[in-house]
């Protein structure tokens, strides 16, 4: 149970303060934003209140605890602070709460506004108890509380006692049982006074208690007394008693407030509870308010009452007699005093007789001033005679005195004309009367001027007629001057009057002034002001118009006007045409002068006749060009500006809306083409003219087709199904009319074989007008590519997706070849060539023995892997016939040519291999088999063809014979193709094979062109280069917009020659290569070509006026001049700022209307306007200045300073500006030379630098080699590493007798070093450095790819130029590095790792930087991009030192390929390795020998997702003895032995092994076969390898494959993947080559 203690007044300070919560206070009062509230706590508990107040000035806080002030200091801490509101928070902390800490809290805010107070209460648990209450004195009749104060918690109930009784007992009583408050109301001193016992129940059966005293105090109570009414000099005694009240009692007196001074004289006498206030003589001074106050114990009563001090009247100021002046004001004075103010009546008495007093009646003319005086405002005749004062006030006897007031009349003008009329030129006279007391004086004037007698034309004549003088004015002749007023003035000796006179002379009115109101195309309103009027109103006005050359005779006539108009309307007016118009103004007098004139020319209206002579060009498959003339002069209604050109399409479900297109006007003849517009389709076509009014009507409607075109789509749901071996019924869709572009004329199918050895059959096509065909004639079982395109006369359309249908299956034909030899006395080997035509699966191969022929003694089935047979046990010496015949699903073919064999003892050496041709992609092994039998067994050795001179093969870490007889090369490259013969002999013959090595390479650059261009496409063609050796089986095509990062691509088929690139921005350049695809893989990229889509930025025309309208505030603009260019506006930026200010107030459009308006612009200001707009070809600026125009309407002056000088000052200005500029040009000349001085030394120190540093490199290269001298002693060919430098040459050698190279291995050269004695001799001399710790060089070394053709314009024309005449050499550097342990394309700390050497390998596990100059060939010079001089060759050695030193950057970076070709006498491979950055390598053809370049290049195409529809190829497992004709796929052929081979073949086999980080998904495939397995199971697991159908497959790389591919040589290291491809993807294509 929670109880609060809260004091009553505290909850209505509560409720103040939530309806303070609720309002907000405009003044200072202090408000309350929050506070603590009520809460319960334990002894030894913090505790924190917080009183948060805001007012103005800032409030006070303080803090009191039951009633009592909280002091700082003690358990009780008091703190405060203003927050950023300014709001003042006041913080009350107990750190250790105790139970005497309880009670009620109370915070009150105070400062000049108010006050303001919230409380709670802290329960503080722990022993209830009663603070100590003080006794307590009570009012009688008022309200008392006492209050029970309790510390502790919990207690139970509060309760108050007196004399034993439980309150209340009566009515008066009330005790809040809740808050311990006792509430006594209207005191009684009997009943109430006593002691009252306050009892606290702390627990059931415990309770406290304590008492306190009341003692009620009487106040006084004064008997109430008033003050009788006294008059002046009376004397006064007032006695002020206290009937009631505790004594003792004080009694004072006050007057008006105040202790009464005792200048009053007033006596006051004090007696007990009385107190008498005596005055002896009154006087006004008395006059006052008297205040008697009692005080006792009890309170302070008082009582107050008014003395009055009366006074009877008498005369401040007396009437007297005095005169009034007709018609004036007069006053008659009288005043008076006394207490209460006197009142004062007027009486009067007509006539000078015997007075008869009569009251006044008051009245506005007549009045009683505040001061008693009579006011008579307008003073009469009858207001003469007597006026009697009379004063009074109740007060002792009235007073009165009487005046007399005689009335005097001024001269009065009593008659005249107010207005007259005159004619021009006749006379006039005008007269006035006077009256009044005489004598009368009479005088004229003319507006301000006196007219005298003297003065010309004007007569004045006076006579008097009884009381009145006439006065007469002749005006002789009247001229329009005489109009005005004339007063005559009438002049006595107390006033004078004036009559006025309006004269007005009449004549015919001036002309009015007419002006434009408003000019229209077929209205011009006139407005008019009218001038002098002849002082005869306007009857009507007369209006002249004509044509501006003719003369007034032939005007048309507007007449009689009505007066009232101001302005009126010409009507029936021509557009365009220049009017003169003038006025007349008419009065009953007479017509006017004609009035101004005006010549006006009438605005442009809309032209009333339509163009003429429009014709319609169709010029292409979406253009039509369309020519017309302009309208005829007469119904151009103004200056023809431009046209609108409708156009829609003219069909029955066609659009009834026309597409509008506006341009401006060029001339008489106009002419525009229409683009983007659909194909093959009829158009409806009109044009309107355009003027500043409008549009005129529209021409006729003509009707015209574009051009036919090619189809847009391929024919759609392309089958095809084999119906035999030899045919495909192939069915398609027909496409819609939209798709065709125009007249169907049929189909073409176009399909080729994709042969079993991967390459593509020729391409064929044959045509059709019906959605089917059939194909004949096809080759059996025989996998077929086929596209279906539809054509028109315009040409073929887009051929269909790629479709694979294989012909059925069919026996198959002969085996090629058939061949026997005896191995031994009982045993026959038989091999064979697979048939010419397969035409389906071979399942098996039969071999048949017969003896006799055609007795079939024996019959045996060999694989279809197999193409050899050992036939055992036959007789000696016996002649047997043998044939083969092969067997597919379909049955057995016809059998092969039947040969004889005879088994001997003494066998001769055979060859059962076939002689024929190999075919393989180079960078692959190879082995070329030879399997010979005999008796005994024959030696094999091998010849290879040299100029037609056989010369034995060399045998090296490349070439090896293996003891099977096969001759196995790795890596084989473009130079190992040729002739090669197996020889075998033995004791009793010798056997003979020729075999012809074909090596594949990637195919040559196609040579790609830009056919066509439009405002949205680019059409390529091209044509393909040497195919390698292996039919093209794709392109590649990657565009790019010019200087963007992104690039695109799209797969093209083989059969394609040319493509067009859809939806390309207008008049936008952009970057175009051509890849070729054979089987090999992806070619070289061709050289990047650059063509721009039709259109041109924005352009403003000279012709058009830019601000159509200017004002005061407001401009309008206009952008009708603004020519697109033929590209669709984009973004329209306007901006414009006053003279001599910073900021810019801009606008932004996304399109161009025909208008701006600029408003809210300053009056009479110049301004600075510039406008840019922007399409996709780029962007135009217009800048111009204006100004607005004055509130009136007139222009401001022009911006030009200019300084009016004297002559002899200017003489003197142009000798100090001749001075002025020698001088400058003086300085400039000198600073010029300085600083060619200062440049020219710091580039030959920056030479001299790079120099050093190309010095130090190679030595720091040489010294950090690391080789072994057994190695070195291995390497049988001088090295060489060459830095071309102008006119020096730094050679360094290593030869096998040096052992250190210092610096006098360095030696000058010149250029006749590279002169043509030096041309014949080997040009490709390499230097290979090994060392473990040197960074690998990442990126090019020189940057040139802004020398790409396609950087600008003109430097693209240059860079496409011929090659210069001067010979060039180029030097190459190439980095490798050694291959990863990890994905190739991630680089970490372990790729610097020595790695193990295969034995009999050279040392190339570390990298190597090779250098070799050679002659900048025609062809090299076509394929690589190079810079002007050889001056900076030595400069990008030491850039290469630099990209070295950043390994700790690139640490992370990604590789990929840059290869080249080093033909030399000590390594011919490829070398690879260089930044993905910079991304993959164009490589040149083996025959550019000596050429090493770092090139960026655009994409690869090799995602398989994007080549899919192509031709696949055929790929081929590492290590595998790959592209071998079937006849040499013989299991003992394929037998591998000894440890010294085994490690050869893996060291090609993990040189060729792909990435696995290659993200195309592929098949896995079968394991490497271990070289020292058994003849046996290579036979086996070789059969299943080489099996026909594992084709176009990549495969995955095993973590076993990793670890071997770890101990390879880096020198046999290729980023190759299986395909021949170059990894990358960088965007972008960059050749980078040193010359």
């Amino acid at each position: 149970m929670l109880y609060c203690f809260l004091f009553l007044t505290a909850y209505l300070h509560l409720q103040a303060y939530q309806s303070a919560k609720e309002r907000s206070y405009q003044d200072g009062t202090p408000k309350i934003i929050s506070a603590f509230s009520e809460k319960v706590v334990s002894p030894a508990e913090p505790v924190s209140l917080m009183c948060n107040v805001k007012g103005t000035p800032l409030p006070t806080i303080t803090w009191t605890l039951d009633d009592d002030p909280i002091l700082k200091g003690g358990s009780h801490r008091i703190s405060q602070m203003i927050t950023s509101e300014g709001n003042v928070v006041s913080y009350l902390n107990i750190s250790s709460s105790q139970v005497r800490d309880g009670g009620v809290y109370r915070c009150t805010a105070n400062n000049s506004a108010g006050v303001v107070l919230y409380q709670a209460r802290i329960n503080v648990r722990g022993p209830a108890s009663i603070r100590p209450m003080k006794n307590i004195t009570a009012i009688a009749g008022r309200d008392t509380y006492i209050h029970c104060r309790v510390i502790g918690y919990p207690y139970y109930s509060i309760k108050w006692y007196k004399n034993s009784n439980l309150l209340p007992f009566n009515h008066r009583q009330v005790a809040f049982e809740n808050n311990g408050t006792l509430k006594l109301s209207d005191v009684q001193k009997e009943v109430d006074e006593g002691e009252y016992t306050c009892n606290v129940l702390v627990q059931p059966q415990l309770s406290t208690s304590q008492s306190v005293h009341v003692t009620v105090k009487v106040p006084p109570f004064i008997q109430p007394f008033e003050f009788p009414r006294f008059s002046i000099g009376q004397r006064v005694f007032i006695p002020c008693v206290v009937v009631s009240g505790d004594l003792p009692i004080t009694i004072t007196w006050q007057k008006d407030g105040r202790p009464i001074p005792a200048s009053l004289g007033v006596t006051i006498d004090n007696i007990d509870f009385t107190s008498s206030l005596r005055i002896s003589n009154l006087s006004l001074m008395h006059n006052g308010n008297y205040t008697c106050i009692a005080r006792n114990e009890a309170a302070a009563v008082e009582h107050q009452s008014q003395l009055i001090v009366r006074v009877p009247p008498k005369f401040v100021v007396q009437p007297r007699d005095q005169d009034g002046i007709y018609g004036k004001a007069v006053i008659l004075n009288c005043s008076a005093e006394g207490y209460p103010v006197p009142t004062i009546v007027w009486k009067f008495s007509k006539g000078a007789g015997v007075p008869q007093f009569q009251p006044i009646a008051l009245n506005g003319r007549i009045q009683v001033l505040s001061n008693g005086s009579l006011l008579i405002k307008h003073v009469v005749e009858e207001d003469s005679g007597y006026y009697l004062c009379k004063v009074s006030n109740d007060v002792g006897a009235d007073v009165s005195k009487s005046m007399y007031l005689t009335v005097k009349i001024p001269a009065m003008i009593t008659s005249y004309p107010n207005t007259t009329l005159a004619t021009q030129g006749q006379k006039k006279e005008m007269s006035c009367t006077a009256h009044g007391e005489k004598p009368i004086i009479v005088r004229w004037e003319k507006e301000d001027r006196i007219i005298n007698p003297e003065m010309a034309r004007y007569l004045v004549s006076t006579k008097e007629v009884g009381e009145e003088v006439i006065s007469t004015l002749q005006i002789l002749p009247t001229v329009r001057e005489d109009s005005g007023f004339f007063s005559c003035h009438a002049i006595n000796s107390y006033g004078e009057d004036r009559g006025i006179i309006q004269l007005t002379v009449q004549e015919p009115p001036d002309p009015p002034e007419i002006e434009i109101k408003d000019v229209k195309a077929r209205t011009i309103t006139l407005r008019w002001t009218m001038g002098f009027d002849g002082n005869s109103p306007i009857t009507g006005y007369d209006i002249e118009c004509k044509n501006k050359s003719d003369s007034w005779d032939s005007a048309q006539r507007t007449k009689d006007v009505s007066p009232q108009l101001n302005s009126a309307t010409i009507i029936d007016i021509h557009p365009s045409s220049t009017y003169s118009i003038r006025m007349y103004a008419k009065n009953r007098i007479g017509k006017s002068e004609p009035s101004n004139e005006l010549s006006i020319t009438a605005d442009e209206a809309a032209p009333d006749g339509p163009p003429q002579e429009v014709h319609l060009e169709p010029i292409s498959s979406q253009s039509i060009r369309v020519t017309w003339k302009a309208p005829k002069k007469h119904l151009q209604n103004g200056m023809i500006r431009g046209y609108q050109i409708g156009y829609r399409e003219y069909s029955t479900g066609g659009n009834f809306q026309f597409n509008i297109i506006s341009i401006d006007t060029t001339g008489d003849s106009e002419i525009y083409t229409l683009d983007n517009l659909n194909k093959f389709t009829q158009y409806g076509l009109v044009v309107q003219a355009c003027n500043r009014a409008g549009t005129g009507p529209s021409s006729q409607e003509i009707i015209t087709s574009t051009l036919e075109d090619v189809p847009s789509y391929p024919p759609e749901n392309v089958q095809a199904i084999a119906t035999s071996p030899e045919s495909i019924s192939i069915s398609w869709s027909t496409l819609s009319k939209e798709a065709l572009n125009g007249i169907l004329q049929g189909f073409r199918v176009i399909y080729w074989a994709n042969l079993m050895d991967g390459e593509l059959g020729e391409i064929k096509n044959v045509t059709t007008t019906q959605p089917s065909l059939e194909l004949d004639g096809l080759e059996k079982y025989t996998n077929y590519s086929i596209q279906v395109l539809a054509f028109t006369r315009a040409g073929d359309g887009v051929r269909s997706e790629q479709i694979f249908t294989r012909t059925k299956e069919d026996v198959p034909g002969p085996p090629a070849g058939v061949k026997a030899a005896a191995a031994s006395a009982s045993t026959v080997f038989v091999s064979w060539l697979p048939p010419l035509k397969l035409n389906g699966i071979i399942r098996k191969y039969t071999v048949f023995c017969s003896h006799p022929y055609p007795t079939v003694i024996s019959e045996f089935e060999a694989s279809p892997d197999s193409f050899s047979y050992r036939i055992p046990n036959l007789s000696r010496n016996r002649q047997y016939s043998v044939w083969v015949v092969a067997v597919t699903s379909a049955g057995r073919g016809n059998s092969s040519e039947i040969i004889t064999v005879e088994p001997l003892a003494k066998a001769p050496a055979r060859i059962l291999t076939f002689s024929g041709t190999v075919t393989t992609p180079w960078m692959k092994d190879i082995a070329l088999p030879c399997k010979a039998v005999g008796d005994p067994s024959p030696a094999v050795k091998w010849m290879k063809d040299s100029n037609g001179t056989p010369s034995l093969v060399t045998i090296d870490g490349r070439r090896s014979i293996f003891s099977n007889g096969s001759f196995v090369i790795r890596t084989v490259k473009a130079e190992d193709s040729g002739y090669y013969s197996c020889i075998a002999n033995n004791n009793w013959g010798s056997d003979e094979i020729i075999l012809n090595l074909q090596v594949q390479v990637p195919p040559d650059q196609p040579r790609l062109t830009v056919s066509k261009t439009t405002s949205s496409s680019i059409t390529l063609s091209w044509l393909p280069g040497d195919n390698g050796g292996s039919s093209i089986r794709g392109y590649i095509l990657q565009y790019s917009e010019d200087n963007s990062e992104q690039w695109g691509s799209f797969p093209i088929s083989p059969s394609e020659r040319s493509y067009r690139l859809e939806n390309l921005k207008c008049g936008t350049w952009y970057k175009f290569t051509l890849t070729a695809q054979n089987g090999v893989g992806p070619g070289r990229i061709s050289e990047i070509i650059e063509a721009k889509t039709l259109g041109k930025e924005p352009q403003f025309s000279k012709e058009q006026e830019l601000f159509a309208s200017i004002n005061t505030t407001r401009v309008r603009l206009n952008l009708i001049g603004w020519n697109d260019g033929g590209c669709p506006i984009t973004s329209f930026t306007l901006e414009y700022r006053p003279f001599g200010t910073t900021v810019w107030t801009t606008a932004q459009r996304t399109s161009l209307s025909k208008s701006y308006i600029l408003y809210d612009l300053q009056e009479a200001t110049w301004y600075e306007l510039q406008m840019r707009v922007c399409n996709s070809a780029g962007c135009a600026e217009k800048q111009a200045n204006f100004a607005t125009l004055n509130y009136d309407g007139s222009t401001i002056p022009p911006l030009i300073k200019s300084v009016v000088q004297s002559e002899e000052g200017l003489a003197t200005n142009e000798g100090l500006k001749m001075l002025v500029t020698i001088s400058c040009i003086l300085v400039g000349v000198l600073l010029l030379f300085v600083l060619l001085l200062v440049v020219r030394r710091r580039r030959r120190e920056q030479r001299l630098k790079r120099l050093r540093d190309a010095k130090s490199l190679a030595e720091m290269l040489m010294s950090k080699n690391t080789r072994t001298s057994d190695t070195l002693s291995k390497q049988q060919q001088t090295l060489r590493m060459h830095i071309d430098i102008p006119r020096a040459q730094l050679l360094i050698e290593e030869r096998d007798t040096m052992e250190t190279i210092d610096d006098r291995s360095t030696v000058l050269l010149t250029d006749a070093d590279f002169g043509e004695a030096a041309k014949q001799k080997s040009l490709t001399v390499t230097h290979t450095v090994h060392y473990q710790s040197v960074s690998q060089a990442t990126g090019p070394l020189v940057d040139v790819s802004d020398a790409r053709p396609g950087t600008n314009p003109t430097t693209r024309r240059n860079a496409k130029a011929g090659p210069t005449a001067r010979n060039r050499y180029a030097s190459q550097w190439t980095l490798n590095r050694p291959h990863p342990t990890i994905s190739a394309h991630t680089l970490t700390t372990d790729w610097r790792l020595p790695t193990p050497r295969a034995a009999g390998s050279m040392d190339k596990e570390s990298d190597s930087y090779s250098v070799s100059p050679s002659q900048d060939t025609d062809r090299a010079r076509s394929s690589m991009v190079s810079t002007e001089s050889a001056s900076s060759t030595y400069e990008e050695l030491a850039r290469a030192y630099e990209h070295a030193k950043m390994e700790e950057q690139l640490r992370h970076a990604k590789f990929t390929i840059t290869e080249c070709f080093i033909s030399d006498t000590s390594s011919e491979q490829l070398t690879a390795g260089t930044n993905e950055y910079t991304d993959s390598l164009t490589s040149s053809t083996p025959s550019e020998s000596g050429i090493c370049r770092f090139t960026a290049s655009p994409p690869k195409p090799q995602d398989g997702g994007r080549v899919m529809n192509m031709a696949v190829p055929k790929a081929h497992r590492p290590g595998d003895l790959i592209h071998l004709p079937p006849y040499l796929r013989m299991d003992f052929l394929l037998n591998r032995s000894g440890p010294g081979t085994s490690r050869d073949l893996s060291l090609g086999q993990a040189c060729l092994e792909p990435q696995k980080s290659r993200t195309l998904k592929r098949p896995t495939v079968l394991e490497p076969i271990p070289m020292e397995a058994s003849s046996s199971t290579s036979s086996t697991r070789e059969g299943q390898q080489w099996q026909q159908g594992a084709v176009a497959t990549l495969p995955q790389r095993e973590g076993a494959e990793l670890g071997q591919a770890a101990k390879m040589s880096s020198s046999q290291e290729s980023l190759l993947d299986s395909r021949g491809h170059l990894k990358g993807n960088n965007p972008y294509a960059k050749s980078y080559t040193l010359v």
